[in-house]
């Protein structure tokens, strides 16, 4: 549901902004018919979904009978609230509510979207000529086999472009091989490859203030997708190779050391680190994080963002530019708005029990094992303990790293070439703000200069 897909998209806001309040009474009304046992569909789901976010934190963060107890827990506790429901008689008064409340959500989302957040979603650029040199760097085996299954090599060559294919059983010095191929007068670099690929050859072209071509033959490909390119079909990416366009955008920096998304420390960092992650990434994490989350293995992380300590963390990530929805267990918080705001993201955990794992899965990012923030520098380690290497995830790569690590960004120093027809990122749910939804359904007289149902000054 989009409020764009009218010729009257402010007339349209109104009415799913009007549904959206709707729903939300019905929902309120399902609850109420129950009379008595409207508190017990409230209550009950609140304690169920708690004991839940309880039960999964012991089976993450202990062994045996603890890990045990967790698993059964985080069944038991929403089959146990469906058993209730029933004995009492009000599980359609509970169905019918649900089902309503989803409605109001999708409803008062689609309301609150802006024409501008979906212009947002592709960036235009600036058109450049094409290259005339352009030098690909692929890795055959990234992504399974992408460069082959979607024929990069010959496509790329059909458009003029030079392609030196790395051999992956090999360590390859990625970044020489840009580096020579700019000296023999390449006119831009690019990569099918991995983020971490990406940022080695990224740096190189920043440095040489090269157009850089970021070609989505990776796994997750979240640098492609923060772009807005198509990371079902690698190949439309070389479109930019003769109808493209320069966008710029800044490059990470984790001592010394480029990142085009995000570094990580702690539990995450700990994880990759493990020989055997590669061909069992669920099965390793799952083994591992009971030390690291009872402060075994894993020790906490001091650090600081600008002039803010953050102390005792679990884990820390930075990234190149935040993220839209800093939630762990939001959908969206894979996601950033854009690549150029010059600041990092820095997102800390830290969980001392059940009771602040349940709080973090009740309350997201009102939780207080949350921290979220932005920083121009950030400084991971140091003090009593300088000098120690510590673990460092850079774009999924493991590193280990002497303390302090620091993390800057490096504004606009990238210039990215992306083709002019591209899906775009994908558009973030705006955040639920009730008093804007209840001003865009029943709007009073308009204010001098009101902008209409999206006035940004409606909070």
């Amino acid at each position: 549901m989009a409020a764009s897909g009218t010729g009257d998209p402010a007339g349209e806001a109104r009415r799913l902004a009007r549904y959206a309040l709707f729903a939300t009474a019905g929902a309120a009304a399902a609850l109420l018919t129950a009379l008595g046992s409207g508190l017990l569909i409230l209550l009950s789901g609140i304690v169920g979904f708690a004991a839940t976010a309880a039960g999964v934190w012991w089976f993450l963060a202990h062994r045996g009978p603890v890990r045990s107890f967790g698993a059964l827990l985080a069944v038991a506790a929403p089959l146990g609230t469906l058993w209730l429901y029933v004995v009492g008689g009000v599980w359609v008064n509970a169905l019918v509510a649900l089902a309503l409340w989803a409605v109001a959500l999708s409803c008062a989302r689609a309301a609150l979207r802006r024409p501008e957040d979906e212009r947002a979603a592709l960036s235009r650029g600036v058109r450049i000529p094409a290259p005339r040199r352009p030098v690909l760097i692929m890795n055959p085996k990234s992504g399974g086999g992408k460069v082959e299954e979607f024929g990069l090599v010959a496509r790329a060559e059909a458009l003029g472009a030079r392609v030196i294919l790395i051999d992956p059983s090999a360590p390859a010095d990625v970044a020489g091989i840009a580096r020579k191929a700019a000296d023999e007068g390449a006119d831009l670099l690019g990569v099918a490859g991995g983020d971490g690929t990406q940022a080695l050859v990224a740096e190189v072209a920043a440095e040489l203030d090269l157009p850089f071509l970021v070609i989505s033959a990776g796994t997750r490909n979240h640098f492609a997708m923060d772009l807005g390119l198509d990371r079902t079909d690698p190949s439309r990416c070389l479109d930019a190779l003769h109808d493209g366009e320069e966008l710029r955008v800044d490059l990470g920096d984790v001592a010394g050391r480029p990142f085009v998304n995000t570094v990580s420390f702690g539990v995450y960092a700990d994880v990759v680190q493990r020989p055997e992650y590669r061909d069992d990434k669920a099965g390793t994490a799952i083994g591992v994080l009971p030390d690291l989350l009872q402060g075994g293995e894993g020790d906490r992380l001091d650090a600081t963002a600008d002039e803010v300590p953050l102390t005792g963390q679990q884990a820390l990530l930075v990234s190149n530019n935040p993220y839209v929805a800093p939630d762990p267990f939001s959908a969206a918080a894979a996601r950033r708005a854009r690549l150029d705001g010059g600041e990092l993201g820095v997102i800390g955990i830290r969980v001392d029990g059940a009771a602040q794992a349940a709080e973090l899965a009740v309350l997201g990012t009102q939780a207080t094992a949350l921290n979220v923030l932005t920083a121009r520098r950030v400084e991971v380690g140091g003090g009593p303990g300088a000098g120690a290497e510590i673990p460092v995830a850079v774009d999924g790569e493991a590193l280990m790293l002497p303390t302090p690590v620091v993390c800057t960004l490096r504004p606009g120093a990238l210039r990215v070439l992306v083709p002019r027809d591209r899906p775009g990122s994908p558009v973030p749910p705006p955040r639920l703000n009730w008093r804007r939804l209840a001003r865009l359904a029943f709007p009073a007289e308009p204010l001098v200069g009101d902008r209409g149902p999206w006035d940004p000054r409606i909070s």
